[in-house]
């Protein structure tokens, strides 16, 4: 390798340990200074619900939970602000990790908590074994299974299945194996046009008032196959359901 090869790469490599060292400083800012400012906001808010409360009219005390409730909503963006900065900078374990252990463990929390509702859930039995990090991983399958269980919510049987296919080798000179996990649902689906937002921070396309939530699950989720060198894909219609895709680094055995 020639001085100035060597050089560039140094030169790269003192530029990303530069980018890394902005992005906890922003984490640090949001963590701890706005934060603070935060809790400020909601505990003034109760101290005036508490020492004013028999002498506020009912606009007055509607003023002050709207108040209270946006703060709390921007709590819930400063945490998925600050998991979207860690995801970029956390180091990477890549290691043969059991693809349907993953799915089966997520999915044992999901009925434990969703017990009152009738879901049906379709599991492949013969899930391949991928390179990953086994942590990250789980999270993002936990995003997409949360996000079929939210948007099937209007369904009295909903119906979420998981599953995998062989993803072709981009040409034909290529020895990359990958595999596609995807999780399809029932559910209300979206507007095809707004596709391009799907996977964007903090971009909803239902109204809060019918879905809970912020946004910010399939950004996650995005990172994380990105940080995998994967990419993700979705497709759906409104009131058709919805079928998200993530495209893996596999095992040559697995296929």
């Amino acid at each position: 390798m020639s001085e100035s090869s060597e050089a560039h790469i140094a030169a790269l490599q003192a530029e990303l340990q530069a980018m890394r060292a902005e992005m906890q400083d922003f984490t640090y800012t949001v963590s701890h200074d706005l934060r603070a400012s935060l809790r400020h906001i909601l505990a003034y808010a109760e101290l005036v619900q508490e020492d004013a409360g028999d002498q506020l009219n009912e606009e007055v005390r509607a003023h002050l939970d709207t108040i209270s409730g946006a703060a709390r909503n921007m709590g819930v963006l400063m945490d998925g602000l600050m998991e979207l900065s860690r995801l970029s900078t956390v180091s990477m374990h890549a290691v043969p990790v059991e693809l349907g252990s993953l799915v089966h463990e997520v999915c044992a929390v999901m009925r434990a908590s969703q017990a009152e509702r009738d879901i049906e859930l379709r599991i492949a039995q013969d899930f391949p074994v991928v390179q990953a990090d086994a942590e990250l991983m789980r999270q993002a399958i936990k995003h997409l299974v949360g996000n079929a269980v939210k948007f099937t919510k209007p369904r009295t049987h909903a119906v979420i299945e998981l599953g995998w296919e062989p993803t072709p080798p981009p040409d034909e000179k290529s020895d990359s194996t990958q595999v596609t996990l995807f999780v399809r649902d029932n559910g209300v689906g979206f507007n095809p046009a707004m596709q391009g937002k799907l996977f964007k921070v903090f971009q909803r396309l239902h109204s809060p008032r019918q879905f809970e939530g912020v946004g910010i699950g399939l950004a996650l989720t995005r990172k994380i196959i990105e940080r995998h060198g994967g990419a993700v894909a979705a497709e759906g219609a409104v009131d058709g359901g919805c079928c998200v895709r993530l495209q893996l680094p596999a095992l040559a055995r697995a296929i």
